[in-house]
């Protein structure tokens, strides 16, 4: 059970018994039905757009997220499998909270961004994008930055701000990873992955699934982020669980040239053959082939956590997820923790509001930034 508990910590936690969970935002009143339609991601960022870096191969393009205009740059990395979509309503909380600035980012081989080397997910390469990202954005002068991640977001966070590689770095935020409860997960996770459905028909019934199986429990996020997570299948006839019936009666010679009531009905068979096969989607990320990574985003990821000289805090779905070097840490006082109860693994999803607010109470304490006028905390 403990093992099966911590799988997520590269995609989301696995369907728990009992449908919604307690920290669901699912409780609607009897007979309304629940809205799975998806949501733009301009309802909660201001801007969208491409972000070019060199590499020895060519140019590799990372699509961003931003808010804000002023203040402290928030650089947010999702987890596994993930996009940078999965932070919209966390962005649109935090941004009300305090004077800040937000950059959510599609990590390589994941959401809108294309690299000439999607295949390379080590911790090494996916931390030097961050700092192209950041160079590219800012400069040689880049503004202080507070970096956040969450799951495989949060270790590579922890490789990024080692490596230095954003030299104005203010703060390091990780959420729900610990080495020592994700590389316990590991063992496991090639079975939680083949668990999941492979192919949904549409996008609402992903979001549907999403919210339904515990991945995320709040609707808003599911519904703006899951977009993110799955895409518009290349040949959908062909993809597992999806009925050969699609094509029946399309590929057929027309009998009569001269018959246009006939030559109208195919064509409108064809058109409905379009539709059914646009509304077969699948993961954009297929995580199983990430395995030969998953060792160096965790082995050692706590003491390279305590060892990250600028303030820390770590935010955790449940206080059972600590190992022993963190606990000693945190007895000593080498960062800050948060324990938010009632959330999944996708915490900032989950609890966006919770989130945000121990965030901004953290950097206002540190002196990085301050509470938005007529905000009360």
């Amino acid at each position: 059970m403990e093992k099966q508990l911590h799988l997520n910590l590269l995609a989301s936690r696995p369907p728990m018994a009992g449908g919604f969970q307690s920290g669901s935002k699912m409780k609607m009143g009897p007979g309304r039905k629940r809205d799975f339609s998806p949501l733009p991601w301009s309802q909660y960022f201001e801007t969208m757009e491409d972000v070019e870096v060199e590499n020895e191969n060519g140019k590799d393009i990372f699509r961003i997220y931003c808010s804000g205009s002023h203040g402290p740059v928030l650089l947010l990395l999702h987890g596994g499998g993930h996009s940078a979509l999965s932070w919209a309503v966390f962005t649109a909380v935090i941004c009300s909270r305090i004077n800040c600035r937000v950059v959510a980012m599609d990590l390589r081989a994941h959401g809108d961004t294309r690299v000439k080397n999607p295949d390379d997910l080590s911790a090494d390469t996916m931390a030097k994008d961050i700092g192209k990202v950041v160079e590219a954005l800012y400069g040689e002068n880049p503004p202080p930055i507070m970096i956040i991640g969450h799951s495989m977001g949060g270790a590579i966070a922890v490789h990024t701000a080692i490596a230095n590689h954003i030299p104005s770095l203010l703060g390091l935020c990780v959420i729900d990873v610990v080495e020592g409860t994700a590389m316990d997960a590991l063992n496991s996770m090639q079975n939680f992955l083949r668990s999941r459905p492979k192919t949904f028909k549409s996008l609402e019934n992903a979001i549907e699934w999403s919210v339904k199986s515990g991945q995320i429990r709040n609707m808003e996020s599911a519904r703006v982020s899951m977009g993110g997570q799955v895409k518009k299948c290349e040949e959908s006839t062909s993809s597992p669980g999806v009925s050969n019936s699609i094509g029946e009666g399309i590929i057929e010679e027309e009998e009569d040239e001269e018959a246009e009531e006939e030559s109208n009905k195919k064509r409108m068979k064809e058109d409905d053959q379009e539709i059914k096969k646009e509304s077969i989607f699948t993961w954009r990320v297929e995580l199983s082939k990430t395995e030969k990574y998953w060792d160096g985003w965790f082995r050692g990821l706590s003491a390279l956590f305590l060892t990250c000289p600028v303030p820390k805090l770590l935010l955790l779905a449940g206080v059972d997820r600590l190992d022993k070097d963190l606990t000693i840490g945190q007895m000593q006082g080498k960062f800050q923790m948060q324990v938010l109860p009632q959330c999944g693994h996708a915490v900032h999803e989950d609890a966006p509001e919770k989130v945000a607010d121990a965030l901004a109470t953290f950097m206002v304490r540190h002196k990085f930034t301050e509470f938005k006028e007529g905000y009360l905390c």
